[in-house]
């Protein structure tokens, strides 16, 4: 088995670090702190870094489309803890575009990406159990829409090079599923197992790689899983820290992997144990990534007025 090999762990303490984004126009990566309520882009070979407050949590987001007319004002479509909207990280200026669960106080946005025709998906999670679950949302010109239900913790959202197959887990389950997918429609056959991760830990944020093999962050596994497209696991990378979150390919040639990780809920001694808990790992890896797929280009003054405002 190929290694991964750390170049870089950027040193940030994250809470909660998430939702990374390889962005190949300016060759840096963004993503998320979604309890430390930062936004970050950190450029690649420099390693420069900015750093965004943010005025609520994002979980999950999408670079818009530079030919958007709405990217002069708004640079990304976000999921805020309570939503949709678009953002600009400079200004925190919010174009509210749709709250779907509004009514219900405990959850919050979770795990979500872009498919490969351009649409937004982003999933809710309970953070206050109240009786209600998640659900996993399709935001596009039709509106947002609810496509599975009935979840605690949606992640590891991913499509493979075909579009004809959707993975996704809910994380305490331990298992990955797939599911028929309808490109031209975006919808969702029902589930069927793909891969359940190895004992103790949960699936978190996963890609395809360019060999249509997904990676999966492993919650509580300190490891990155790598499984072929008929669930096999055919690789296991440990890492430096028990709770990574989040992958993403990036580099000019896509075989680098930025990993995001979380301290949260790590004790003293653990911390203490894991210097590298909460910062970006980086790494040369020995698969390439597939480009990221790019948002689609929505009549978003249109999408805010269906909703409402």
């Amino acid at each position: 088995m190929s290694e991964l090999t750390l170049l870089h762990s950027i040193p940030l303490k994250n809470k909660l670090g998430e939702g990374i984004v390889w962005h190949s126009a300016s060759q840096s990566v963004w993503w998320t702190d979604i309890h430390g309520r930062f936004l970050y882009q950190l450029f690649w070979p420099s390693l420069q870094l900015n750093t965004y407050p943010l005025p609520e949590r994002i979980s999950c987001f999408a670079l818009l489309n530079p030919v958007d007319p709405m990217r002069s004002d708004y640079s990304m479509l976000v999921a805020f803890e309570s939503g949709f909207a678009l953002y600009q990280p400079e200004s925190q200026g919010i174009f509210w575009l749709a709250k779907p669960e509004a009514h219900l106080s405990g959850n919050r946005m979770n795990d979500g990406r872009i498919d490969r025709q351009g649409r937004f998906w982003a999933g809710t999670m309970r953070e206050v159990d109240q009786g209600q679950t998640g659900t996993l949302y399709r935001l596009d010109q039709q509106g947002c829409q609810a496509v599975i239900a009935n979840l605690l913790i949606p992640n590891s959202l991913c499509w493979n090079k075909s579009s004809s197959l959707m993975y996704h887990a809910d994380s305490p389950t331990g298992v990955i599923y797939r599911y028929g997918f309808n490109p031209d429609q975006g919808t969702a056959s029902q589930p069927q197992f793909f891969a359940k991760v190895p004992a103790g830990a949960e699936p978190d944020g996963a890609v395809i790689d360019a060999e249509d093999h997904l990676l999966c962050a492993l919650w509580g596994g300190a490891a990155i899983a790598r499984y072929s497209p008929a669930g096999q696991q055919t690789a296991l990378h440990l890492l430096p820290v028990s709770q990574p979150t989040c992958l993403a390919f990036g580099g000019p040639d896509l075989d680098l992997l930025f990993v995001t990780t979380a301290r949260q809920g790590l004790t003293e001694a653990q911390l203490a144990a894991e210097p590298d808990a909460g910062s970006l790992l980086i790494y040369q890896s020995p698969y390439q990534g597939l480009p990221e797929s790019e948002l689609a280009v929505q009549d978003w003054l249109a999408l805010q007025k269906n909703w409402g405002w």
